[in-house]
Formats: structure tokens, sequence, C-alpha cells
């Protein structure tokens, strides 16, 4: 039974480090109540039923180490304004946790992902399709921060994985998504690409019914102003 109003979904590309997180959490923010996240990272498959070891050789950069069935049916259900329940992944042990969590999609959902344009049934669900360019220097840099910190990684582990696994499947299987996207933003981002992203996101908002004189002008101008102001992650 439909609950609410089908979501309008908002896909968010990228290579690993080139800023999707921060991304979508800028725009959720700036968005409030009327908009939920998602990560395809949630979606990795199960290895529990491998010894440690065996979890370790897996490619975690590859498309198919995602359980794409599932991501599907989240997604239908977001569409249809259905609540759903979405799978927890540990990345310290490669493993999914047993528990469900219940989740109700809101007006706008913000999901990032390394491949959510590659397969044509996933990319057409999406009502605004962004990919983020940056260069490999810049996202390993933000990899390593990112694996020691909240995943438990050796420095030398991240940095030989990057080069030998990461880096080749970004070329065959991550940047190629960009000929899809609606929305190419370049590291740094930049006022342009900042103005063009805010008035996309606009005429999202703006279907959701009638808005005030002056509404739009609002919206694009302090949303342009959080994403260049200075500090932030781009």
């Amino acid at each position: 039974m439909r609950l609410s109003e089908s979501s309008h979904l908002i896909a968010i590309v990228g290579g690993s480090g080139a800023g999707k997180t921060w991304l979508a959490t800028e725009l959720g923010s700036f968005l409030g109540q009327g908009a939920a996240r998602l990560s395809l990272d949630q979606f990795y498959r199960d290895r529990s039923h491998l010894p440690p070891a065996g979890r370790e050789r897996v490619n975690y950069d590859h498309p198919r180490a995602i359980d794409w069935p599932w991501f599907e049916h989240v997604l239908a259900d977001c569409r249809a304004g259905r609540p759903t329940r979405l799978p927890e992944y540990d990345f310290s042990t490669h493993t999914r946790s047993a528990r469900l969590r219940s989740w109700q999609p809101k007006a706008v959902v913000l999901i990032d992902g390394l491949w959510l344009l590659r397969r044509p049934r996933v990319r057409r669900q999406f009502d605004l399709r962004v990919f983020i360019d940056c260069p490999a220097r810049v996202r390993l840099v933000r990899r390593l921060r990112r694996d020691r910190a909240n995943r438990g990684r050796e420095s030398a582990g991240v940095r030989h994985r990057f080069r030998c696994q990461v880096a080749p499947l970004h070329r065959r299987f991550v940047a190629p998504q960009a000929r899809w996207a609606d929305l190419v933003l370049k590291h740094p981002l930049t006022p342009t690409g900042a103005a063009r992203l805010a008035d996309r996101l606009w005429e999202l908002v703006a279907r959701r019914g009638p808005r005030p004189v002056g509404a739009r002008a609002v919206f694009t101008t302090e949303l342009r102003a959080r994403l260049l102001r200075p500090g932030t992650v781009s």
C-alpha cells in the first residue's frame, strides 16, 4: 500500500574519495526534514561465510560486490513512497548484521555510490544524476584519511589497493558513467558548478507544489553560498 508521495531520487556518483558523502551531507543538511540519505555502500554483499583471510581477497571495488536485487527493491519502495528495510554493513569485518533497519523515504532521497549509473534499470530510477570528477591524487589522500580513521586499515595496504585495484577499476567502471550524468561537477567545485546544481535541485523541489514569489532566488543563492563557503570539502 502506498503510504506517501513518491520520492525524488538523486544519484551522486564518483570515484572513491571524490566527495560524494560530502555533497550528499551538504544537500541533506540544506534540505532538512524534507530529505533522507542512502549509500550504495550499505548494500555490499555479506561475506560472513568466508574466513577473515578470504574476505580480504574479495574485490570490493567491482560492481558485483553489491547486492543489486536488494538495492533495486529499496529504490522501488522509495518511488512508491513506501517504508522499507535497510541492511547494516560492517566494513571492518566485511559482514552484514542480522538486524535490519526500518526506514521511511522523504520527499528527496540523496543516494551516493560508485556505480549508480552503470545499470540501465537502476539509473532510470533517478530524477537527477550528478557525477563528481575528482583527480586521483586527491581521492587517494581522502581514502587514506577515511580508511585509517573509520575502517581500521593500514596506510600501506590502502595505497597498494588504490594503485592495484581501485584506480584500474575506476577507469573501467566508474569514470565512464559521466556520460549518463545530468550534471558533471569538477573538483574543486566552481561557482558555475554550484549554480547549476542549485538550479537543478530547485527544479525538483518545486515539483512538490507552488512556491512563494522569490523563493527560487533565495533557495539557489543560499545553496550556492553553502557549497562554496571557505573550508568546505568539494
